[in-house]
């Protein structure tokens, strides 16, 4: 059996995340086994602390100067969770057993394309696990894995007062602007949340952010989307923690939180790993892409049969046709105790 295996995808946040379980159940089922995993630097954080993994190697610059490096581990695997040009050329260079997951790229196209479901009922980690299949290892039950350094451990002084203790993770960020609830919709979200909400994101999104906390905090008549929303409670409680925390400590507050609202992006698989409630938001994305919570309690917010979605694999930053139903027209249909 093989006892020096790399694992490669390169990006991004819920994607890696995703690849965790792959790493457990390599360290955990193989005797003696060094797992080395490769990287972009920007995503090592995600990673630094996973004691199932022995090294990490980060892509750079130059393809040349890692293919060099990792030729020089001398591997007796290579599981390819990317599978994507560079990872191929990789692969090509080491001249070493390997196995990619398969991406469906023909059957996400026929959805987008089409609204042809030809996807399987199957979450991309269990098609993650293909790609180990011939090293005879087996899926557990554990679900996804997300370890937080010592260091970036939040402290209960670290929060405002009312927020230390049961209160919800909004993470308001997504990749794209069709992943995003629009401003109001947001705003909508909060009102109908009835426990002090942490707003997480990037520097990206600490405008967005404010505007949600201006509206909780001023007078109806001082606000220029009243008319849209005059008919809110307005008593919602926000902290914006929109660009004031990295990575890892935005998950542990996270693992603080009673309830997790995420859009289709990495703070939702973070969630998950942490084993959190989550209420997952969809726009232009659908869950039947395989990427929805994993084994984790969550339900769904989506605008069903809308025959304008999926528009895309991805996403775009506005959306194609002008109306963007699949935000607007959520129905924000549930109840926390």
């Amino acid at each position: 059996m093989p006892k020096k295996i790399l694992v490669i995808r390169f990006s991004s946040i819920g994607d890696i995340v995703l690849t965790t379980p792959v790493v457990r159940v390599l360290k955990a089922q193989l005797d003696d086994a060094e797992i080395h995993y490769c990287t972009k630097r920007q995503y090592g954080g995600i990673l630094e602390a996973n004691p199932y993994i022995d090294k990490i190697h980060f892509l750079e610059d130059k393809l040349d100067v890692l293919v060099n490096q990792l030729k020089a581990e001398q591997f007796d695997f290579v599981v390819d969770l990317h599978n994507n040009l560079r990872t191929r050329l990789i692969k090509s260079k080491l001249k070493k057993p390997s196995k990619a997951f398969p991406k469906l790229n023909w059957e996400k196209w026929l959805i987008v394309n089409f609204k042809i479901n030809k996807m399987p009922n199957v979450h991309i980690v269990d098609r993650y696990m293909e790609t180990v299949a011939p090293l005879d290892i087996k899926k557990d039950a554990l679900g996804l894995d997300y370890f937080i350094p010592e260091k970036d451990e939040i402290e209960d002084d670290w929060l405002p007062e009312g927020f230390k203790r049961d209160f919800v993770a909004f993470a308001i960020g997504g990749q794209h602007g069709t992943k995003k609830l629009p401003l109001e919709r947001m705003i909508e979200l909060c009102d109908k949340i009835n426990k002090p909400i942490v707003l997480l994101g990037g520097k990206e999104d600490i405008e967005q952010a404010e505007k949600v906390e201006q509206f909780f905090s001023r007078e109806a008549e001082s606000s220029d989307m009243t008319e849209s929303l005059d008919n809110l409670g307005k008593k919602a409680v926000i902290y914006n923690a929109c660009g004031k925390y990295n990575l890892n400590q935005s998950a542990s507050i996270i693992r603080r939180a009673s309830y997790v609202f995420s859009h289709d992006t990495g703070l939702m698989h973070i969630a998950a790993a942490l084993k959190k409630n989550v209420f997952s938001i969809w726009g232009n994305t659908i869950p039947e892409f395989g990427m929805y919570p994993y084994e984790t309690k969550f339900t769904i917010l989506e605008k069903k049969g809308l025959n304008c979605r999926p528009c895309s694999k991805i996403g775009y930053d506005k959306c194609p046709k002008g109306h963007f139903k699949c935000m607007n027209e959520i129905i924000f249909d549930f109840w926390l105790p």
